[in-house]
């Protein structure tokens, strides 16, 4: 066996990764696919299309690495969480579009939640806040307002699960119905402490037990692939989402230990250890995973908009042509020029949970260029982070030590050295920056035996480079105080009027 094969299914794209023993990268093959947007604060996916985008991906990497499928060990799957598709057995087709994790619809839902007291219950069973972002109120959408939907369910037809599930599910052939721990603890359904499903939150949002999956642990023997998906079929060894892998692909396995992931949104996880914690800053608790050697926790922050900003730069405003070129043009100024970008795009998350706060650019002046800009788009992603890692630390009582980074924008320099002069603390960039995808592999390559202790992966591990602040702390601070000014400008813009 000479590889892991990475599944590696993200909110814009499907990407495929094969990871040698060195967990050196062998081969990349990506596909992005189609975002929908029919309502203002919609966002939805063709689950179909996810599928068909993520199985040719897995097939493009076999030919890319010249590999067969039976010199693949295991293929590990990590996915955008909560992200809802609800499918019909018999049929194996989602009966709508799924709805991703950035959509707002269900709002005023929670918002009827919460005012119902529900609040405290919700967050000592689950480690959750109530909020649009998890799946348990998209799925009772689904059902409420799809044709026919509750009714299919109610006769054990229809199937839920969020894109982990998914994917199971059409690369066993439908045998596969489960989901892991760690993406069944942000439906806001799993009961935290006993890991499984919670009957009164069931009740409470009107969701029939049939629909459910099976909560597995992260790294597990889900079956193999149905036979025509490849040459032969390979062994399914683990599902995780994706901030929990990349928690995992860092090496961030002791108590106290963070990192920060910069995809479309930002993810912070912290290592809090073999038991779960309430936060008392609106961050949120979740099994970090769940292996033969037994549970972990994770406090987590989580920043909706991030990367989608520079693609908002790109898409929307027209002012870079790539993603790729936002480090070049915000390098040509020195700074912002007092211009504050906050994306709250889809609302604002960890830790202000704000759903109806909006998008602000404020500071404008007849000098502001498409430069500041593309700068305030990467401050305003840097300054979002600095926000969750204080209000983890005044959790915690833990000062990190340094922050592990990864995702596509870790790439970016000039980003990291901002963040890390805003959190006047380092930044440790691995040599390997898809950790998402590797603690997918990591957890699989552990299932079979690929890799046979924690001790030969913490080894693989390697950093690349470390930021070092650069910024005075006053100045910091200053910066801070002043986006935190802008932020408030943006908060409850779109609160329903009546």
């Amino acid at each position: 066996m000479r590889a892991v094969l990475a599944l590696d299914q993200g909110t814009t794209s499907s990407r495929a990764i094969l990871f040698d023993r060195d967990g050196k990268i062998l081969a990349v093959a990506q596909r992005e696919f189609r975002q929908y947007f029919p309502h203002s604060g919609w966002v939805e996916h063709d689950a179909s299309e996810i599928w068909q985008s993520q199985l040719a991906v897995a097939r493009d990497v076999l030919q890319l690495g010249k590999l067969a499928a039976n010199e693949i060990a295991a293929i590990g799957i990590t996915n955008q969480r909560e992200t809802t598709v609800v499918w019909n057995r018999h049929t194996g087709q989602p009966i709508a579009r799924a709805i991703v994790w950035q959509d707002r619809r269900t709002a005023t839902f929670c918002d009827s939640l919460r005012d119902g007291g529900h609040e405290q219950q919700v967050s000592q069973r689950t480690g959750l806040v109530i909020d649009p972002y998890f799946s348990g109120t998209k799925l009772r959408w689904i059902l409420d307002h799809v044709e026919g939907a509750r009714h299919l369910a109610q006769q054990g037809d229809l199937a839920f699960g969020t894109i982990d599930c998914w994917l199971l599910w059409n690369l066993t052939g439908g045998r596969v119905h489960a989901t892991d721990v760690s993406n069944a603890s942000r439906t806001m359904l799993m009961n935290l402490e006993t890991g499984q499903w919670d009957q009164d939150l069931l009740e409470l949002l009107e969701i029939p037990r049939s629909v459910l999956p099976e909560i597995c642990p992260s790294s597990h023997y889900f079956g193999e692939t149905a036979n025509g998906l490849f040459d032969c079929p390979i062994p399914l060894g683990s599902a995780a989402g994706d901030q929990q892998a990349a928690l995992f692909g860092q090496n961030c396995t002791r108590h106290g230990m963070a990192k920060n992931t910069y995809g479309t949104g930002c993810f912070m996880l912290m290592n809090i250890g073999d038991k779960p914690r309430c936060s008392t800053h609106q961050l949120l608790t979740s099994v970090a995973w769940r292996t033969p050697a037994g549970t972990q926790y994770a406090l987590e922050g989580s920043v909706f908009i991030a990367g989608a900003a520079v693609q908002w730069l790109r898409d929307g405003l027209g002012i870079i042509e790539s993603a790729a070129e936002v480090e070049a043009l915000a390098a040509t100024v020195p700074d912002s020029d007092d211009v504050y970008l906050v994306p709250a795009f889809a609302g604002l998350g960890a830790p202000h949970w704000d759903a109806y706060a909006r998008g602000v650019v404020i500071g404008i002046t007849r000098g502001t260029t498409k430069a500041h800009f593309a700068r305030a788009a990467l401050e305003g992603i840097a300054f979002q982070v600095a926000d969750v890692l204080t209000a983890m630390q005044q959790d915690t009582g833990i000062r990190v030590a340094e922050l592990r980074v990864d995702g596509g924008a870790a790439a970016n320099s000039l980003l990291m050295q901002f963040q890390a002069d805003l959190l006047q603390a380092p930044v440790v960039r691995p040599r390997v920056i898809e950790t998402t995808a590797l603690g997918a592999a990591f957890l699989a390559g552990l299932t079979v035996g690929f890799w046979n202790s924690m001790e030969e992966i913490q080894a693989v591990w390697q950093a690349e480079r470390t930021f070092l602040p650069e910024m005075s702390e006053a100045e910091a601070n200053r910066r801070r105080d002043r986006w935190h000014e802008a932020l408030q400008r943006s908060r409850a813009w779109d609160r329903p009027t009546s």
